[in-house]
C-alpha cells in the first residue's frame, strides 16, 4: 500500500500589511529542506508533535510505504502572493504525478490560507489533486482548529480531520488518526460518509481555547460523541475571524460509516451544541495598566501573564507592538519582562556591542503604526544567544526551530527578550534559551493568544487576555468586514434565529 502526503500550510490574516511570498515559505519551512519533500520530513517529524510526525507513525505501524512529496508552511501573515501558491502546487502535483499509482493521499493543511486570487486556497489545493488522482481515490485532509472550513472543501474530500485542542497539543494524534482511517478506507473496512454544518457565528481566538470552559466541556462531549456506535469521527472547526472572507467562521462535521442519516443527525445535533454556547464565546479584555495594578497589590504567588493577543504572530501580528512595554516602563514596574519581540535591526545592534554593553534603541514598532510606537532609548545588553531552541512544552514537542540571533535587553527596568526571527512565544524555552527562567518573573508579556497556555499555563498563577491595539485584536468592533456572509452572530442581532440546519 502506498500513500502520497504533504500540504501547504498557511494562517492568512487579510489585515496584515506584509504579502507572503514563496521566500516566507522557504525560510519558515526549515530553510527550504521541507520543500524537497522525501526523507527530509522522516527525519525532520518523526516522533515529533506535529501532524506528519503522527502520519509517519500511522503508516509505519501498518507497514504501509508513506511518499511524503512536499511540506510547506509559512508563519502567519498578509495575503499569500498568487504565483508562490501556484508554484508550491505545481511541485507537489508534479510529484505526485511522478508516483503514481498510490492508493490514497494525506493533506497537511491549515484551512485559513488565502491568495489573492483565491479565497479558499485549501479548497483549490484539494481540488487540484482531486483531478490528478480521480474521483474514487480516497482523500483525507487535516486541519487546524482555526480553519474555515468550505463546501468545497467537504466536498472534495472524503473525510476532513480537524484539531481536537487550542493550544494545539494533539496534531499527532490528529495525523495518526487520519492515516490510520485512510488505511481502513483503503482496505475496505469501512465507506466514510460525511456531513458539513456551517454555523451563522464568528468567534474570537481567547475562548477558542479548549483548557477553559465552555470549549473544554464541548470537547469532552464530542469526544464521548465520537465513541457512539457507527461514527468514524466528529470534527469542531472554530475559525479564523482575521480572513475577511465568505466563509470566516464556525463549522463542523461528522464522518460515518456509510450512514447518511445518521451522518446528517449527528451534524446537526453538534452544531446546535454549538450554537447553544455562541454567547459563552466572546472573550474579556483587560487592560496593562489594570494587570501592573493588580500585580503589585498582592503578594508573590507565581508569575501573572498578559497574553498579547493582539500582537499574536500566530494569527499574522508583527510581532514587534510596543504597548504594553512602554506602560510598564512609564510605571517603572519591576520583575517584568517582554518576550518574544521581533526587532532583528536591534538584535543586530545588540550582538555587535556585546554582553554588558549599553546601547541606544529604538525598540519595536517598525512593521506598521497599528501596534504602539517605537520605544526609544537606553537599553542594557544583559544576554546574547543564536536563538536556536527545540520546542520541550507539549505543543510541536521535539520540533528544532530558531529565533535568529537573540538579545536580552534591559530597558527602563523591564527585560525584554528580542528576536531576528518572528515566532509566536508558545513554549518557555524560548525565554530561557536567552537566560529568563519565567517563573522567577512577575509579569510576563508573550505575544501570544492562546497557543502559550500549554506551556506557561501550569507554571501562573494568573493569566489576563490583554486589551491592546492591533490587527489580531479581539474584537470585533474594530473588524470591518467587506466580504464576510451576513447576517453573523455576534455582528449581527438577526442571526439568532438563524440556525438553519437539517
Amino acid at each position: 500500500m502506498r500513500i502520497a502526503s504533504g500540504g501547504v500550510q498557511h494562517e492568512t490574516n487579510t489585515y496584515a500589511l506584509t504579502p507572503t511570498t514563496l521566500a516566507d515559505f522557504v525560510r519558515d519551512s526549515n530553510c527550504g529542506a521541507e520543500l524537497s519533500g522525501g526523507e527530509v520530513i522522516f527525519d525532520r517529524f518523526r516522533n515529533t508533535g506535529t501532524i506528519h510526525g503522527g502520519y509517519i507513525a500511522g503508516a509505519e505501524a501498518a507497514g504501509v510505504d508513506l511518499l511524503p512529496l512536499l511540506c510547506a508552511r509559512a508563519q502567519p501573515s498578509g495575503i499569500v502572493e498568487q504565483q508562490s501558491f501556484e508554484t508550491m502546487l505545481r511541485w507537489f502535483l508534479e510529484r505526485l504525478q511522478q508516483v503514481l499509482p498510490v492508493d490514497g493521499v494525506l493533506l497537511d493543511l491549515h484551512g485559513a490560507m488565502v491568495t489573492q486570487q483565491h479565497e479558499d486556497a485549501e479548497g483549490a489545493f484539494i481540488e487540484a489533486v482531486r483531478k490528478v488522482v480521480g474521483p474514487e481515490l480516497p482523500i483525507i485532509v487535516t486541519l487546524d482548529l482555526h480553519a474555515n472550513i468550505t463546501a468545497k472543501m467537504a466536498e472534495l474530500s472524503n473525510v476532513i480531520i480537524g484539531f481536537d485542542t487550542y493550544p494545539h497539543v494533539d496534531m499527532h494524534e490528529r495525523g495518526r488518526e487520519a492515516a490510520e482511517l485512510l488505511i481502513r478506507i483503503i482496505r475496505g473496512e469501512v465507506t466514510p460518509v460525511q456531513e458539513f454544518r456551517q454555523l451563522p457565528l464568528v468567534t474570537m481566538p481567547p475562548m477558542q481555547c479548549t483548557l477553559r470552559e465552555p470549549m473544554q466541556s464541548l470537547m469532552q462531549r464530542v469526544h464521548r460523541f465520537e465513541e457512539e456506535p457507527g461514527i468514524l469521527t466528529a470534527t469542531v472547526a472554530m475559525g479564523f475571524p482575521f480572513a475577511d472572507i465568505h466563509d470566516a467562521g464556525v463549522s463542523v462535521l461528522v464522518t460515518t460509516n456509510n450512514d447518511r442519516e445518521l451522518a446528517r443527525r449527528k451534524a446537526d445535533e453538534l452544531a446546535s451544541w454549538l450554537w447553544e454556547l455562541r454567547d459563552e464565546l466572546q472573550p474579556q479584555l483587560t487592560s496593562i495598566e489594570d494587570v501592573i495594578r493588580f500585580v503589585e497589590e498582592r503578594s508573590s504567588d507565581g508569575p501573572t501573564i498578559f497574553a498579547d493577543g493582539s500582537d499574536n504572530p500566530g494569527g499574522g501580528a508583527p510581532c514587534d507592538g510596543t504597548v504594553a512595554l512602554q506602560a510598564m516602563i512609564d510605571a517603572g514596574f519591576a520583575g517584568g519582562v517582554v518576550g518574544v519581540l521581533f526587532d532583528p535591526e536591534t538584535a543586530a545592534q545588540a550582538h555587535q556591542a556585546g554582553v554588558g554593553s549599553t546601547i541606544h534603541v529604538r525598540l519595536g514598532g517598525k512593521t506598521d503604526d497599528r501596534h504602539g510606537a517605537p520605544v526609544v532609548g537606553d537599553a542594557y545588553v544583559r544576554a546574547l544567544c543564536d536563538g536556536k531552541f527545540v520546542y520541550r512544552g507539549p505543543m510541536m514537542q521535539g520540533v528544532a526551530d530558531n529565533l535568529g540571533q537573540t538579545a536580552t535587553l534591559i530597558v527602563g527596568g523591564v527585560e525584554v527578550v528580542v528576536s531576528s526571527h518572528r515566532r509566536q512565544c508558545l513554549d518557555a524555552e524560548m525565554l530561557r534559551i536567552a537566560g529568563i527562567e519565567p517563573t522567577h518573573r512577575r509579569l510576563i508579556v508573550v505575544k501570544s493568544a492562546v497557543h502559550f497556555r500549554a506551556d506557561f499555563g501550569p507554571l501562573a498563577a494568573h493569566i489576563f487576555d490583554a486589551d491592546t491595539p492591533g490587527i489580531h485584536r479581539p474584537d470585533f468592533k474594530l473588524i470591518n468586514y467587506q466580504h464576510l456572509r451576513r447576517p453573523i452572530y455576534p455582528l449581527d442581532a438577526s442571526a439568532v434565529g438563524g440556525l438553519n440546519i437539517g
